[in-house]
């Protein structure tokens, strides 16, 4: 990886673009540090809680949440607005014929989804404003001075999530590309200094033999990157044979190829789709002021939900599993590789085309998928049965943040490796 990024910075229009994007996330940590005017931040971190969505949205900013900054919605009404828009794609015919005009279809859906993301961002900032009302950590709540309060802080939070995809966009079309990726990645690693020390100030409130357990922890996060790496990059691969056909004078086909079908194929989306339904109850429970302390049903109900519970990592674990045979379906379509593959003449080896084929397929991709879902619950629930085994907190978000981390440093090396490719590939003159 290192090896990857030294010969980038060799390489002046590379070097150029790897520093316009350190500008930019520059640029997004800066937003990320100006304070929203009329907010208590520690009011603030009273609201988000442990093991509420507020939590797991506060990691994803970097903790520009909890602070109540500039940035405090960063790219999450985006990242909502993508999967709306993508199952929107199946459901309504007119979006799914716009995807597949190429490039133009492409640009039209994403200003539809960054419209839709302004209109997520509304609600989320105004939703987010009355629980932070409700809590106290709003300066003016009455008459004109409330109102204008109210405009500032909303407005402050959709101005800035607005100006995240901005950057994020800068990044994808002047720096190395993945702009979105990057600006999650620079949020969520910006807080692991924070999380480290919060890490070793717990270890040493307690008994001195947890220091014991640091080198466990680093062992065990040393194991999962290297599985999440080694899973982010498996893949089944299933072998093509095209005919030879004659046009004119002239063969055509012949030759052997692969239809790759990676293990990891839905990324971290399963285990966001899981999250968000798991965190819900209990987050809008948290709003009304109910946070699992008292005796009442509804505080029962917190404390069912809550990730100190068995039947949360059981629910967690197979949502994830639900979730990543969804989020495939809606990507791979083994009924429509199948057809593509007939009218170009290719088949699998020892499989009729048609329907066989897609039956082949789909047996092939469910297994996968299987395999992929596996490793996602293991990778999101792991920490969550460590942190209850050693009752060290702040680790269960863990597995999430690191598989989002190694994919997008994956992702971003691929990126660069085939830049790179591109400006040493000779031509046939030379």
């Amino acid at each position: 990886m290192f090896e990857v990024f030294r010969n980038a910075w060799k390489i002046d229009e590379l070097r150029k673009k790897l520093l316009f994007t350190l500008f930019i996330i520059l640029v997004f940590r800066f937003g990320s540090a100006l304070f929203v005017p009329f907010l208590d931040p520690a009011k603030i971190q009273e609201l988000i809680g442990e093991g509420t969505l507020l939590q797991f949205m506060d990691t994803m900013t970097g903790g520009a949440l909890g602070n109540g900054t500039l940035f405090a919605m960063s790219i999450t009404p985006y990242i909502n607005a993508s999967i709306i828009m993508q199952l929107l794609t199946v459901a309504i015919p007119a979006l799914e014929r716009l995807s597949k005009e190429g490039d133009e279809g492409r640009k039209k859906i994403n200003r539809i989804t960054k419209l839709a993301a302004i209109g997520i961002a509304i609600f989320q900032a105004t939703a987010f404003f009355i629980s932070l009302r409700n809590v106290g950590a709003v300066s003016y709540t009455s008459g004109f001075g409330g109102a204008l309060t109210m405009i500032t802080i909303i407005g402050c939070f959709v101005a800035g999530a607005t100006l995240v995809v901005w950057l994020g966009d800068q990044i994808s079309e002047k720096g190395i590309g993945n702009g979105i990726s990057i600006i999650l990645f620079a949020g969520i690693v910006s807080r692991m200094p924070m999380d480290i020390y919060g890490l070793f100030r717990q270890m040493s409130a307690q008994e001195a033999q947890n220091y014991i357990l640091v080198p466990v922890i680093l062992i065990i996060y040393i194991l999962m990157i290297a599985l999440v790496v080694l899973m982010q990059n498996a893949e089944r691969r299933i072998p093509v044979q095209y005919a030879k056909r004659v046009v004119g004078r002239k063969m055509y086909g012949g030759q052997s190829s692969h239809i790759p079908i990676k293990v990891a194929m839905a990324g971290v989306m399963p285990i966001i789709f899981a999250m968000s339904i798991m965190s819900l109850p209990q987050t809008i429970l948290y709003f009304f002021g109910i946070d699992g302390n008292g005796a009442s049903f509804w505080d029962g109900f917190v404390r069912l939900f809550s990730q100190n519970s068995i039947l949360y990592g059981i629910l967690y674990f197979l949502l994830i599993i639900g979730f990543n045979y969804f989020y495939i379906a809606l990507q791979y379509n083994p009924v429509e590789i199948a057809n593509n593959l007939k009218k170009n003449n290719g088949a699998i080896p020892g499989i009729r085309p048609g329907k066989p084929t897609s039956d082949f397929i789909q047996n092939s991709l469910s297994k996968i998928t299987l395999i992929g879902a596996i490793f996602l619950g293991f990778i999101a629930v792991f920490p969550i049965a460590f942190t209850q085994v050693t009752k060290i907190q702040g680790l269960s978000l863990g597995g999430t943040t690191l598989l989002i981390v190694v994919g997008v440093v994956l992702e971003t090396v691929r990126s660069l490796e085939s830049q790179m490719m591109m400006r040493h590939h000779k031509g046939f003159l030379e």
